[in-house]
């Protein structure tokens, strides 16, 4: 009897001594916290942020905390600020035009997820950051308000100067940078003149997407620079096709949005588990009608009828990393000298 009952004594320590690593464990897991910093749209009430957050958290027994900016070339210029002090785990909203910038800072280290399935268009690969979704720029306008919308950059650029648009700073803003981009890949050397002459239709320009959509949509401005997808959110969640994507002959520049993992983040395993899931279909189902973007991977939703009603560009610009790594400042200083003074 005294023999049995020691080794139940001795079974009972062992069970206690396992229940209380394992509570132990999950309470370590439950107390890591993981910092993503992002834009100001990703975390907008009615943004992604929070669905993403709520479902990433079910499944890690951690915490995401957000640091939002206002756009993705702010992000980057974080980064460079805080350098290896910075307080990311993972970095989520620039994209291809600023990789090559991004990777130069040493801040970066190998994703190590397999992205071999995902569809990008141009079939866009990289061994550090993982593509999460994509879309084409496009100048949306207000139908009740322009009755003959511009069909290609050069309506675009030489229409009637009392119909505004408000467009995004190249400087602080990953679509300010597409729009940048779009017009050097139509204009090439003959871009300053294209911007002076569209200088006088620009109501204002804006550090952020937020800012300038805002605007747009509060009737300041006819016209705004954003995505071909925008229409559907207006057509989902307002019930009303008033809002339009101009098609733009010459074809419309596309962005990719990617994230990446930070080489001196604490908690690189959960960052990488967030990578993963950030192409599951339990992040990609969230990004078309909250991020209103297309997504990367495949998706146990079916689209909403809405996307069937998007324009679809005739054709797709992308330039290089490298080559918008090597001229940005260049470009920049061109847009600025063109869109300064009278």
């Amino acid at each position: 009897m005294q023999h049995r009952s020691l080794l139940s004594f001795f079974a009972g320590l062992a069970f206690a001594a396992g229940t209380s690593f394992f509570a132990a464990q999950t309470a370590e897991a439950a107390d890591k916290t993981l910092t993503i910093y992002t834009y100001e749209s990703f975390t907008a009430d009615w943004g992604p942020g929070a669905k993403v957050k709520a479902a990433f958290e079910k499944t890690c027994g951690c915490t995401v905390n957000y640091v939002a900016v206002t756009d993705g070339v702010a992000l980057l210029s974080r980064l460079k600020l805080e350098g290896t002090g910075t307080k990311a785990d993972v970095v989520l909203g620039l994209d291809t035009n600023l990789i090559d910038e991004a990777k130069d800072t040493g801040l970066f280290d190998a994703s190590g997820v397999d992205t071999s399935a995902l569809k990008v268009p141009g079939g866009f690969k990289d061994d550090v950051f993982v593509p999460y979704d994509y879309g084409h720029f496009a100048v949306i306008y207000d139908s009740q308000t322009v009755k003959n919308p511009p069909k290609s950059m050069k309506d675009l650029v030489e229409g009637d100067p009392n119909q505004k648009i408000v467009i995004e700073d190249p400087r602080t803003s990953t679509p300010g940078l597409g729009l940048l981009l779009w017009v050097k890949s139509i204009y090439g050397d003959k871009a300053a003149d294209a911007w002076t002459k569209l200088k006088g239709r620009i109501l204002t320009v804006t550090p952020g997407w937020s800012e300038a959509y805002d605007l747009f949509t509060k009737g300041e401005a006819p016209m705004v620079l954003s995505y071909t997808t925008s229409p559907a959110y207006h057509m989902i969640e307002d019930k009303t096709d008033r809002y339009q994507a101009a098609d733009f002959s010459e074809g419309h520049y596309i962005q990719i949005e990617v994230a990446g993992l930070i080489k001196s983040s604490p908690n690189k395993e959960l960052a990488r588990d967030f990578l993963k899931f950030m192409i599951s279909t339990g992040f990609q189902d969230i990004i078309p009608t909250s991020n209103w973007m297309m997504p990367v991977s495949a998706t146990s939703e079916p689209l909403p009828d809405a996307f069937d009603k998007l324009v679809v560009p005739s054709k797709t610009f992308l330039m290089s990393p490298a080559d918008v790594d090597k001229n940005r400042k260049a470009w920049i200083d061109e847009w600025l000298a063109a869109t300064s003074g009278n």
